[in-house]
């Protein structure tokens, strides 16, 4: 495979994890509007409809509909108040998920400005895991990274080698 160069590592990693699990003819249904992400998986030959925006909580008629070979939900999860209901109602067999991990360091992300930009869960390995499993999903892969900063001080410092961002690949088990 060669080495593109992404604006974060985050973007590479996650790119490098999805060509592994999921051809590049496949059609793709990514939860979330239209995002930096999304132009990145079609400038390499995936077909991405996103989400309208719509809350997921409420309105899951998207992903209902959807006949897209996958789903993608790249740190979505973490916004929704009810993960499971999102996951149950996913008709695609294929899954490519990631979330950030819960640090044991810094409290969940909350921003002051936007309301919707919030974490209602900030999963640990195991829990996310367990929330797949219970909507009918089999983890068939996993990968964890870091996400160092250059700023000095102690929660820096423990981001370079504690791992914040966890990425799946998963196969639906039952409807």
């Amino acid at each position: 495979m060669y080495d593109k160069t992404y604006p974060n590592k985050r973007y590479k990693y996650t790119i490098q994890f999805l060509k592994k699990y999921v051809s590049e003819s496949s059609t793709i249904l990514d939860l979330g509007v239209e995002n930096p992400f999304s132009k990145i998986m079609i400038s390499e030959g995936y077909n991405v409809k996103n989400t309208s925006g719509e809350d997921l909580d409420i309105d899951t008629s998207s992903i209902v509909k959807s006949n897209a070979d996958a789903v993608t939900a790249f740190e979505i999860f973490e916004h929704l108040l009810s993960p499971f209901t999102v996951l149950k109602n996913i008709k695609s067999t294929k899954l490519v998920a990631s979330v950030p991990l819960r640090l044991w360091f810094s409290s969940a992300y909350r921003s002051k400005t936007d309301m919707r930009d919030r974490h209602y869960h900030e999963f640990e390995d195991w829990q996310f895991d367990w929330l797949l499993e219970k909507s009918g999903w089999e983890i068939k892969a996993r990968q964890k990274w870091t996400n160092p900063t250059k700023k000095i001080g102690i929660r820096p410092l423990f981001r370079w080698f504690t791992p914040r961002y966890y990425i799946v690949y998963a196969e639906r088990i039952n409807n």
